[in-house]
């Protein structure tokens, strides 16, 4: 299978079916070094130069402030695609590190300041739109976690209109599993650069990763009869 192909042919889907980009849309990709991420802006900006709706694209990559990311490399995938790249310089590296002293989680809090971030210098750039490289496990998983942990049946959706800062968010890696990624990224020679995150691998998100990998053992399509029930659901913005 060509995957060359066949991840730009599933983002443009997502694309299409869910209505997330408008002609003329100004486009920030959250780029973060990963895999997802580097995927999404490869697949962007293949499907910039003959998708019918036209688009502006660059990416912006939010440091935590760890001092450890490479952050040339990043800027030479950006030119290698044509797309401008700008980085944010934050302190939320310092912020998640208090609420671990204090014994909580940072991930979540961790996450909420990301995407202000990432939001607030999507607008400084003149971006209206935001893509996320949410994938289909992400999908999945945080409806699980929802459900364990909120006792509801919930997960984000594909396009998400926030009328305070008049940004769009989409999620155009929806229809992509995480091995299909992996092999996108090895067939394009890309190369991901290691998360610069002190509790990368130690989530909740990660227990719930595996807990899926063990029920795949038994029923190995679990994912996708969870994910087939979320698109059939009358979930906020997959119906």
């Amino acid at each position: 299978m060509d995957y060359l192909k066949r991840m730009p042919g599933m983002v443009r889907k997502a694309l299409q079916e869910y209505n997330m980009i408008a002609q003329g849309d100004s486009v920030a990709v959250g780029l973060s070094g990963g895999k997802d991420s580097m995927s999404l802006l490869a697949c962007m900006a293949t499907l910039r130069r003959y998708y019918p709706i036209k688009y502006d694209l660059r990416a912006i990559y939010i440091d935590l402030g760890y001092g450890n990311m490479d952050i040339s490399r990043l800027k030479e995938f950006c030119d290698n695609l044509n797309v401008p790249f700008s980085a944010v310089a934050t302190d939320i590296g310092k912020v998640t590190a208090s609420y671990v002293d204090k014994g909580t989680s940072p991930c979540a809090i961790c996450a909420n300041l990301r995407r202000g971030a990432l939001n607030s210098a999507a607008v400084a750039e003149g971006c209206n739109t935001v893509a996320l490289a949410h994938t289909k496990d992400d999908v999945v998983e945080t409806m699980l976690m929802s459900l364990f942990r909120e006792g509801r049946i919930s997960t984000f959706a594909p396009v998400t209109e926030l009328s305070r800062s008049g940004i769009k968010v989409i999620r155009p890696l929806i229809f992509a599993e995480e091995d299909e990624i992996r092999i996108y990224m090895k067939a394009s020679g890309f190369e991901a650069i290691k998360n610069s995150c002190p509790y990368d691998g130690y989530t909740e998100r990660t227990e719930t990763r595996k807990l899926l990998e063990t029920m795949a053992k038994d029923h190995s399509d679990v994912k996708n009869t969870i994910f087939g029930a979320i698109r059939r659901s009358k979930i906020d913005g997959w119906n």
